[in-house]
């Protein structure tokens, strides 16, 4: 079963990524990503995302992200699964014992989230925004270690520039 917080972030990506005017259309939407939910859940679910509906550029009533969620619409199409992979992450910096990850806009609560849950050995904790996260490293951890441990749910955070000091704490 997908978690709660990969349902909100399907909902965001499909609402940003596309003119839905029902919750009908996003179930469909939700049921092709292989979201199953009640139309009870999902009014739960657009009512916490602060959800609305506004006119449209061709005057169509559509759901609405509020404005510090917004994500601009992509022009080339991908499906909210894929989307979801990359778990909205852009870049990951280090200084010192501390981290800054940056994501896209509405996704830096969720992954914090995600990273917590993990109980990693080598992240004390982290603090979030709305686009950024702030990891605070377990003294005598590695960058390696910390982006090793960090691939466990964001894949595409192992990038040719590793760190070259160690494997881990």
């Amino acid at each position: 079963m997908k978690s709660k917080n990969s349902r909100l972030d399907a909902i965001k990506i499909i609402i940003s990524s596309k003119e839905v005017g029902s919750q009908e259309e996003l179930l469909q939407e939700l049921a092709k990503e292989g979201f199953r939910l009640t139309q009870a859940t999902l009014s739960r679910d657009l009512k916490q995302l602060k959800v609305a509906k506004a006119a449209s550029m061709n005057g169509n009533y559509v759901y609405v992200l509020p404005n510090n969620t917004m994500y601009k619409r992509m022009t080339e199409q991908h499906s909210a699964s894929e989307m979801l992979m990359h778990n909205g992450f852009i870049s990951i910096e280090f200084s010192a014992n501390l981290a800054v990850i940056k994501t896209r806009p509405g996704y830096a609560s969720s992954l914090a989230y995600d990273i917590d849950n993990r109980n990693f050995d080598e992240i004390l904790g982290t603090i979030a925004g709305d686009d950024t996260i702030m990891l605070v490293i377990r003294e005598g951890c590695t960058r390696a270690g910390v982006k090793n441990a960090l691939s466990l749910i964001i894949p595409n955070i192992k990038s040719n520039n590793i760190d070259k000091k160690g494997n881990g704490c």
